[in-house]
This record gives C-alpha cells, structure tokens and sequence, in this order.
C-alpha cells in the first residue's frame, strides 16, 4: 500500500470514527462530551441535526463507510469514485459548518473535527486522482503492460505486435 492511499486511508477511519460516535451519542438520546460550552449538545439537538428526518451524524457515517469502500475499485474509477465522494462530503461539511456559524451559533468541535478530515481527504484525493501512483495504475490484470519476462513465461518468443499505428 502507498503512503498516499495509507495516509487517505487513516484519515477515513478517524472520520468514521467521528461519525460512529456523534451516531451512537443521537441515537442513545445522550449529549456528546464537548468542551466548548455544550456546543456540541446545541448543535445535535438543533433542527439541524436531521436532514429529512435522517441524523446528520448517520449521513455522515454512511459517507465515511463509502469512502472507505472505494479502496476496493481499484485504478482510475476508485480515484474517480473518491474524488467524487470526498467533495461532496466536503460540500455537505461546509454547509453544516455555516449553519453552525449563522443559523445555530454554537460550534461543535466533533464536527469542526470531521470537517477538518474531510478536507484533508479531499486534498490527499485531489493530488491522488491528479498524479497517481504507480501502484494503482492499472485497473485490471487486462490492463497490465506485458513484459519480455511474461511473454518468455508464457511461450512466446516476442510480444505481439501492435494494433495501433
């Protein structure tokens, strides 16, 4: 595993963790730990904190749990898939952090925390779809370029020619 994809990787997790807490805490009934002032208590008993009857925090989780399983697509569509996840929950923490700023004016420090993560995954991801690493460059065994060494290995004498001029 690359650096890049263990570094997209851990962020994910702390994020995920994050989300299971704030996820459990709503759905116990209970206030989260915060040190800020029971914001975080505001924030997650305020109107906002269901999105068409859906907990924020479980939205949040499920956006997690996806990122994390765009690790099993492999090459340019997982690069794709999470670029594509990453700014939309970068999008949906930056509309929950205005509304924690101007509608409820109280600041939760788990969720200014999962913003934070969010955004520096959307950075890793953005570098990462921009220049990949060799490593996650082809898509499929189909895709792999064919050597002298497995053409030796599979009996040929020479690498077909190319179809392409």
């Amino acid at each position: 595993m690359s650096r890049r994809r263990a570094v997209m990787v851990a962020l994910t997790l702390v994020g995920l963790g994050i989300a299971s807490y704030l996820t459990i805490v709503h759905y116990a009934g209970g206030s989260p730990v915060c040190a800020v002032n029971h914001g975080c208590e505001t924030v997650q008993k305020s109107k906002y904190a269901d999105l068409a009857g859906v907990p924020v925090a479980l939205i949040g989780l499920i956006g997690y749990v996806g990122i994390l399983a765009s690790f099993l697509v492999r090459g340019e569509n997982g690069r794709l898939l999470r670029l594509g996840l990453t700014a939309t929950g970068f999008a949906f923490s930056a509309y929950l952090t205005y509304l924690e700023l101007f509608e409820i004016n109280a600041i939760c420090q788990w969720c200014v925390g999962s913003a934070v993560i969010m955004t520096a995954l959307l950075v890793v991801c953005v570098y990462d779809f921009l220049s990949p690493d060799d490593s996650d460059r082809y898509s499929s065994l189909a895709d792999t370029p064919v050597s002298s060494a497995t053409t030796a290995a599979a009996g040929r004498t020479r690498a077909p020619a190319s179809t392409s001029r």
